[in-house]
């Protein structure tokens, strides 16, 4: 008995060592191109926040961060990039259900994390490099708990880097019209991810990365980033292997004509001549955003009234072809045979954002479904009722029948297909994320970002959104081991999983994230040619 206890009392001694924060003057410092940092030790992890990794005057390029002479305290989170609508209250269910840290802002916020087992070791881990969601208008790289590196990179043997950028009207306002020195100032947000690259280039191997083995994944806008980044020639051997999740929304930019128009409507909106562009460096940021969001949505009602498609979900600051840092259309021959040789692993998940949420029907009766379902598609009702129900046959709740995400899987399905199609290419494997929570009695089933505490293996630190328990633990442990071995390898097969075969247009092979995974050929075919617009 006594033996018992004391072996027990010991385990828990070493179980507290072991999780033990490790700070000072001298932990976790290691060299970078613009000087030393120190980071901090947790559960043997040496984690480091809010480094920077370049700087920006509004609206000019990214250029090398200044650099410092003492070792640079990097401890916490660094600036967030401003919203141009800032969040001033919350819906408190939702809000909990998510757990946002909103940060502070600054337009000084090019900075990066990186969480890693190792520094100066010699060691070449892979590194997989973080960009976070929030379309390409908000969010950063603390906003979600399920963002924290530090397991994934513990239970990889990996570097794990986030980055913030700039966003909205500070990372696209078009201004090339007005003079050379604003070229590029259409993708400013774009510029600065491939600088945050160019400095793990430069820099990881400091930190015990192999800048010879990069994956840039993504959420959301993070993923549409993803897919920005693979048609950027400049971005070219920056990095090795991509993911894209849920973030093929938007399989086509703007041209300069839109963009030039949008920038000229907020020269408009501000009472500013051609001339006096150069002002707006000192216009105070709510001013300047709260014009281009006049200016976005004057040229919105204008190209609708011409005829022109708007694309997404309504018109908003992104990406543009400028024919300089984006020579090519997204889903361009062209870009993907750029990214021919990258493989990527894409996907969604079940519901992503379900209508009857916001229809307040997320306990509507089959009655109620039945009719949102006719209102919403018309003569079109009862194939899509079929269709749902053949991809989905054991579904039962009669919100399964409307909840089925329509807004995501279309444009990964098309992107699979595509790049999947280009001859002697790498491979492409697609998955949907089928899992549904049980936190507050199921309500948010299978949404956007559910996947996320499961590929940063984070279900502890994300209880409010998975539950907890067992079985996230076990799906979590699967999830983040296929995003690691797709880093270090480009092939997201474990032992843990059934046999995850690349996808092609023929066979369709996806794997299914649940309790009990599964790789199927497309079930929702009939589905996606019903809602993908022709």
């Amino acid at each position: 008995m006594k033996k018992h206890i004391l072996t027990l009392l010991l385990s828990g001694i070493f179980a507290v060592a072991f999780a033990q924060l490790k700070t000072g003057e001298n932990v976790a410092v290691t060299n970078t191109e613009s000087g030393k940092v120190r980071g901090y030790i947790h559960n043997g992890i040496r984690t480091y926040k809010g480094i920077p990794y370049a700087q920006a005057a509004r609206f000019m390029p990214p250029q090398k961060a200044k650099p410092w002479t003492s070792v640079r305290s990097s401890m916490t989170y660094g600036p967030v990039c401003p919203l141009v609508d800032p969040t001033t209250s919350v819906s408190d269910e939702i809000e909990f259900f998510f757990n946002h840290d909103w940060g502070y802002p600054s337009e000084d916020c090019l900075v990066l994390n990186v969480w890693t087992p190792g520094i100066n070791d010699g060691k070449k881990r892979p590194v997989l490099f973080w960009i976070h969601g929030g379309g390409f208008t908000a969010g950063s790289s603390q906003e979600l708990p399920s963002y924290d590196g530090e397991n994934l990179s513990k239970k990889g043997d990996v570097v794990v880097v986030s980055i913030n950028h700039r966003l909205n009207i500070l990372g696209f306002l078009d201004l090339s019209a007005y003079g050379d020195q604003y070229k590029q100032s259409a993708n400013l947000s774009i510029l600065d991810m491939a600088a945050a690259l160019e400095w793990v280039k430069t820099n990881i191997s400091n930190f015990g990365g192999d800048p010879g083995n990069v994956t840039v994944f993504g959420q959301s806008g993070g993923g549409a980033k993803v897919n920005t980044l693979m048609a950027m020639p400049a971005a070219k051997g920056l990095f090795h292997k991509a993911v894209n999740e849920s973030g093929s929304f938007r399989t086509a930019m703007l041209e300069k004509t839109e963009t030039q128009r949008i920038a000229a409507e907020v020269l408009n909106v501000l009472g500013l001549k051609a001339n006096q562009v150069d002002s707006l460096q000192r216009i105070p940021y709510p001013v300047l955003a709260a014009a281009g969001k006049k200016a976005l949505k004057t040229v919105e009602e204008k190209m609708k009234a011409e005829g022109k498609p708007v694309m997404g979900f309504g018109l908003s600051w992104g990406p543009s072809r400028d024919g300089d840092v984006l020579p090519y259309q997204l889903f361009s021959s062209e870009a993907f045979e750029l990214s021919k040789n990258i493989p990527l692993l894409v996907g969604t998940t079940k519901n992503e954002f379900f209508p009857s949420l916001g229809a307040g029907l997320t306990k509507g009766t089959k009655e109620e479904v039945d009719a949102f379902i006719r209102k919403q598609y018309g003569d079109k009702a009862d194939a899509y009722i079929a269709a749902v129900k053949k991809a989905y046959p054991l579904d039962t709740k009669p919100t399964d029948l409307m909840d089925i995400d329509t807004r995501f899987r279309p444009g990964a399905v098309i992107q699979a297909n595509l790049k999947s199609a280009v001859a002697g290419g790498a491979p492409v494997y697609m998955y949907l994320f089928t899992w549904q929570s049980p936190s507050i009695d199921g309500k948010y089933k299978s949404m956007h970002c559910m996947e996320l505490p499961f590929v940063f293996n984070n279900i502890a630190r994300c209880q409010e959104m998975t539950g907890g328990g067992k079985q996230a633990e076990v799906l979590a442990g699967k999830v983040s081991q296929a995003w690691i071995n797709f880093a270090r390898t480009g092939n997201p097969n474990h032992p843990g999983l059934p046999m995850w075969r690349a996808y092609n247009p023929r066979t369709t092979y996806t794997m299914f994230f649940d309790n009990q995974c599964v790789v199927k050929p497309q079930q929702d075919k009939d589905l996606m040619e019903l809602v993908t617009p022709k």
